[in-house]
């Protein structure tokens, strides 16, 4: 397994030292960073009040990050608004409740459901001016504001040496779960300026990546020039 949140939590394994089962990995303890999260979007969006959270009920990771957001959320003095999709048709209803509540920002929770409906959530977002925090790099990469998360590629990478060691003879549940030794910090400038947001330059100063060349958002938020390049 590669970049699952709460093996323990989920039954995967008896333990992240000793799996115990026949499975093994990499695991990105989102749960634990949903709350950093939302206080990096805070230090982004000082005057945010209301925060949105788009999760999928039936995602079991996403229990856990949004329990960790919530509670984030009640320290903070921020009104958490969740909103849930389970399927592609919630979407029209949730950008309904966002145009009607109007959130200060959006948390986008990584999963298949919310990456394949990547680009509605972001053309929504960019029209209604509404910030976008993610675990996915991709959010941030074409529109999103900043994305805190593990590096999911080197995830990938680090996967080869649990395979290595299970094909020449070693057993999974002996093999302990990684976690990742680093988690990366991306914020788009370019979509800050878009809205109108001035980063402060000690979160900026903190960032392992600042975007800054131009990116193709969608038409509401054009900073590709023309024919998008």
């Amino acid at each position: 397994m590669v970049n699952t949140t709460d093996p323990v939590g989920q039954g995967f394994v008896e333990s992240l030292s000793r799996p115990g089962n026949n499975i093994t990995g990499l695991s990105d303890f989102a749960g634990e960073l949903s709350g950093k999260r939302l206080e990096l979007l805070k230090q982004a969006l000082p005057r945010a009040s209301r925060v949105a959270i788009l999760f999928d009920p039936n995602h079991p990771a996403h229990v856990v990050e949004l329990e960790q957001t919530q509670a984030a959320a009640l320290a903070l003095g921020i009104a958490l608004q969740p909103m849930e999709v389970r399927t592609a048709h919630d979407y029209d209803g949730v950008f309904a409740r966002m145009t009607k509540e109007r959130p200060d920002a959006l948390i986008v929770l990584e999963g298949f459901l919310n990456a394949d409906h990547q680009s509605r959530i972001l053309e929504f977002t960019a029209k209604n001016r509404i910030p976008v925090m993610s675990g996915m790099w991709t959010y941030v990469e074409t529109g999103g504001l900043i994305c805190y998360a593990p590096n999911v590629t080197e995830m990938y990478r680090r996967a080869a040496v649990p395979v290595d060691k299970i094909l020449k003879g070693a057993k999974p549940g002996d093999l302990p779960v990684e976690q990742p030794t680093k988690v990366e910090l991306v914020i788009n400038l370019k979509t800050a300026k878009a809205l109108g947001l001035t980063i402060p330059p000690s979160l900026l100063g903190r960032a392992d990546e600042v975007i800054q060349e131009a990116i193709c958002l969608p038409d509401t938020v054009d900073l590709c020039g023309p024919k998008g390049k």
